[in-house]
């Protein structure tokens, strides 16, 4: 279950090796097959190097358990992603990471369920209560990886126009150099953390819809321990957890899936919500003091009741020779004792990695590394190679947050805080203080001390390109409809697109058109119609 490949591989044959594995098959085939150009077919062949979801679930599994191993070794070696909603935002970023960083080592993808709810329900916009389709999640999955196969194929394009001047040119130290680039290119395609909600019902239903998630291309499937049909954004009240034994099955569902598909290396990321959830649906099952379901129930919110104090309807426990009576709301639904939140997440924490569990993910009501690393430092006393996927969440409010921290630590310090009101923080007044440059000093430190102090493996932003649509639409719209007019495009979009280097400029050979163009060569010669002729408006972008 642990092998491990490298990721800059992916069993596939040198450029040249290709070319003739293709023109050994042509030659078999015999006369037919003498219109096939065997450079043309090796080419095609490379730029698809992934041919189906489970192959890239496979291999990117691997990525996973190696970087967990990483980690493990150094807690500096942590990952990090960012939520997609659409396959062009996953596209464009894949991009951008391996424009600005080289690699796309340690950079995952996140598909939020929030985001799915939010933007991409044939019911419109919803809230995060798992009331969209279910099917929109392995298909999300399969677009994200279908627009990063195309950023793959677009760039080995690139990289064989080039290759093909170099030789025309005679220039055979440049070919060398690009024919090496190509057999060492490396894929866009890289994990995605997927959101599984609840798991959609019942613990067939998260098998169900695992297989299609990993059949779309997923090796990492997120489930938390809500009630399906009671689910809130982790961020909101009104949270309800199950017992054990149901989450739990729900872990072994999504780890059959993995085992049938033969994705034995798939990653479960248990997700936690009992931080901010109070209440429960139902009582646990206990067969004996001190089970899972005994456990459960200790944290319960209870009174000690005789039988003649027992009320019509009434749910009682039998607890150490004693009758207890559960505080039942008007829904239903059992109320947990107040203060018992940490003690619950560090328990489920631990059971669900003793059951299946690879990664655990604790949603916090604030980004605190103390906080998380105290709770991380519990769950290690028992499994000590415990790791954690960490929400850098929007909905918190960072810079207060960590005013509030650099405040407090000031103030313990002894340090002279007259000047700044706490509750305040967030005003602009306060922009330019030593207070809010330890604070932002804290933001910038965050995800490294977190992954050093609390055992934070993966640090994902859920919902960053929701935000970042919403306000760079705002700035265009602010000009384009003002005084600035076509200026607020051209000055803010597209000359910073010209200067920044975005590929996307050419946003005609970004959607593929020069692929279309060199397949209808390949397959039509000279009567090929191409549209990237020297009419094409691309060309004035060089």
């Amino acid at each position: 279950m642990n092998h491990i490949v490298n990721k800059q591989e992916l069993n596939m044959s040198s450029y040249q090796q290709t070319i003739d594995d293709a023109a050994a098959l042509i030659g078999d085939n015999g006369s037919a097959w003498n219109s096939i150009n065997p450079e043309y077919a090796a080419r095609m062949k490379l730029q698809n190097r992934f041919l189906t979801g489970l192959d890239i679930a496979r291999y990117t599994a691997d990525i996973m358990r190696q970087d967990m191993a990483e980690y493990d070794a150094d807690s500096s070696n942590y990952t990090q992603s960012l939520g997609c909603w659409h396959g062009f935002i996953a596209q464009q970023k894949m991009i951008a990471v391996k424009k600005h960083h080289g690699t796309t080592d340690k950079r995952y993808l996140y598909l939020s369920g929030w985001m799915i709810a939010a933007l991409r329900s044939k019911f419109g916009p919803l809230p995060d209560q798992s009331m969209h389709e279910k099917t929109s999640v392995p298909e999300l999955i399969a677009e994200l990886y279908t627009f990063l196969r195309q950023a793959d194929a677009r760039e080995l394009r690139h990289l064989f126009k080039s290759l093909d001047a170099a030789k025309d040119a005679g220039n055979t130290s440049m070919a060398a150099e690009i024919q090496s680039e190509i057999d060492n290119f490396q894929t866009h395609v890289v994990p995605i953390v997927a959101d599984i909600d609840a798991g959609f019902g019942n613990e067939e239903a998260t098998y169900l819809l695992a297989k299609q998630m990993i059949e779309a291309g997923a090796c990492a499937i997120q489930i938390e321990n809500q009630v399906s049909d009671e689910k809130q954004c982790g961020h909101q009240d009104g949270k309800v957890t199950v017992p054990h034994a149901d989450f739990l099955a729900k872990i072994r569902a999504v780890r059959y899936a993995f085992l049938e598909l033969g994705v034995d290396n798939g990653v479960i990321v248990a997700r936690t919500d009992s931080l901010g959830a109070g209440l429960t649906k139902q009582i646990a099952v206990s067969n004996e003091p001190g089970d899972l379901g005994d456990q459960y129930n200790a944290f319960l919110d209870c009174e000690e009741l005789t039988p003649a104090e027992m009320r019509n309807g009434d749910v009682v426990i039998h607890r150490g020779g004693s009758l207890v009576r559960p505080k039942r709301l008007a829904s239903g639904l059992f109320q947990f004792k107040e203060g018992t939140g940490e003690d619950r997440c560090v328990l489920d924490c631990i059971t669900s990695l003793q059951n299946g569990a690879d990664l655990i993910w604790i949603e916090t009501e604030k980004p605190h590394v103390g906080q998380i690393g105290g709770m991380v430092n519990r769950i290690r006393e028992v499994v000590p190679n415990a790791k954690l996927v960490y929400n850098n969440s929007p909905s918190f409010n960072w810079t207060l947050n960590f005013r509030q921290q650099a405040y407090d630590i000031m103030a313990e310090a002894g340090d002279d805080v007259s000047a700044y009101n706490r509750d305040e923080l967030m005003d602009e007044k306060y922009d330019a203080t030593e207070l809010a440059t330890r604070a932002d000093a804290m933001i910038q430190s965050f995800q490294a001390d977190g992954s050093r102090e609390a055992g934070i493996f993966h640090h994902l932003i859920t919902l960053p390109t929701y935000h970042t649509a919403a306000l760079s639409t705002d700035n265009l719209t602010k000009g384009y409809f003002g005084e600035e007019g076509m200026l607020a495009y051209v000055k803010g979009v597209q000359r910073k697109e010209i200067r920044e280097g975005l590929a996307c400029v050419k946003h005609q050979d970004m959607s593929g058109s020069n692929i279309g163009d060199d397949h209808k060569e390949y397959f039509s010669g000279d009567a090929a119609l191409k549209a990237a002729g020297e009419d094409n408006t691309m060309n004035q972008f060089g």
